[in-house]
């Protein structure tokens, strides 16, 4: 049932409601009391008496991700909170049949528990790892390699043979249009778009393609040019010298490499300092464990051998 107040104008009824809030935010702000946590993390659901928080739904759709690349948000909530409740009842389940008491459970527990402390640890480290700094550093630094570094554009008609290359030279010598000559001749996949290649690099090409199109002027046609592919004829568009991305088209992959990288060096400092025994080499190795069971022998061996003048 709905409670209606029609004399209370809405203005005045705004004005109500609005000391309400201030009231209350007073209270909170004389007493000290802090939002509940609860508010910002709610229960979502109930199984016998266990309870399903949002933070629970944030945890399993991070697990399941690829799985629910495709959902919108309503189904993705809905399937990961069917989840989380059929796993509640499978799992008190099996704490009832003392499958926790098994030794395939209790291997599978530790190796859990170990992968997902490394995987916390890793996280934390890469994360501090991510500065402004750290990565501004990496991008200047990658920015003076790529600096100065000379692209060219070019377009390509690509044919099996060294005749059909030069037909279509001829054809172009007399004025044919290359783009649309492309569109026709070409067997590269490229052909729609006129045989357009874009910008490029010297060693982003084979080397034989790189010579003559780095050797062109713009607006210059090659003679045909052989590589592995065929038989190629060039037109170079247009040079310039490269010039690095701005920070932010990139940040993201610079953040990953950071990371990475990060990650990777602490992994590699921890295992210097740890002492790592590996008994499946010795064992696949009998020569070294022979020698390694018989250190008076070699010795004695080395005492008898002449030296060497």
């Amino acid at each position: 049932m709905t409670t209606s107040f029609p004399e209370t104008k809405p203005g005045l009824r705004f004005g109500l409601a609005s000391a309400a809030v201030t009231g209350c935010l007073a209270v909170i702000l004389l007493t000290g009391l802090p939002l509940r946590a609860e508010d910002a993390n709610p229960v979502l659901a109930k199984v016998n008496g266990a309870e399903i928080r949002q933070s629970d739904l944030a945890l399993a759709e991070e697990e399941l991700g690829p799985s629910l690349a495709q959902m919108d948000p309503a189904t993705k909530k809905e399937n990961v909170l069917a989840f989380l409740i059929d796993m509640k009842i499978v799992a008190k389940a099996a704490e009832d049949k003392k499958v926790e008491n098994s030794e395939d459970f209790k291997k599978r527990l530790a190796f859990t528990r170990n992968r997902l402390l490394m995987d916390s640890l890793l996280a934390s480290e890469g994360k501090a790892a991510t500065t402004d700094d750290a990565m501004k550093k990496v991008y200047e630094d990658a920015s003076k390699q790529i600096t100065g570094e000379q692209e060219v554009h070019a377009r390509h008609i690509l044919v099996e043979t060294e005749d059909e290359a030069k037909a279509v030279k001829a054809e172009l010598d007399k004025g044919a249009d290359f783009a649309e000559l492309a569109k026709k001749k070409s067997k590269d996949p490229g052909a729609s778009d006129g045989g357009d290649l874009g910008f490029f690099t010297k060693d982003q090409m084979v080397p034989e393609f790189s010579a003559v199109a780095f050797s062109l002027e713009p607006g210059k046609i090659s003679d045909p040019v052989k590589s592995q592919f065929g038989w190629h004829i060039i037109k170079v568009e247009e040079k310039r010298n490269r010039k690095a991305p701005d920070f932010e088209q990139v940040k993201g992959q610079i953040e990953t490499y950071v990371t990475r990288k990060a990650q990777a060096d602490y992994v590699a400092k921890l295992r210097e300092a740890a002492k790592v025994e590996r008994m499946d080499q010795a064992a696949a190795d009998p020569a070294a464990k022979t020698d390694a069971a018989k250190p008076d022998a070699a010795a004695k061996d080395s005492k008898m051998a002449p030296a060497k003048k």
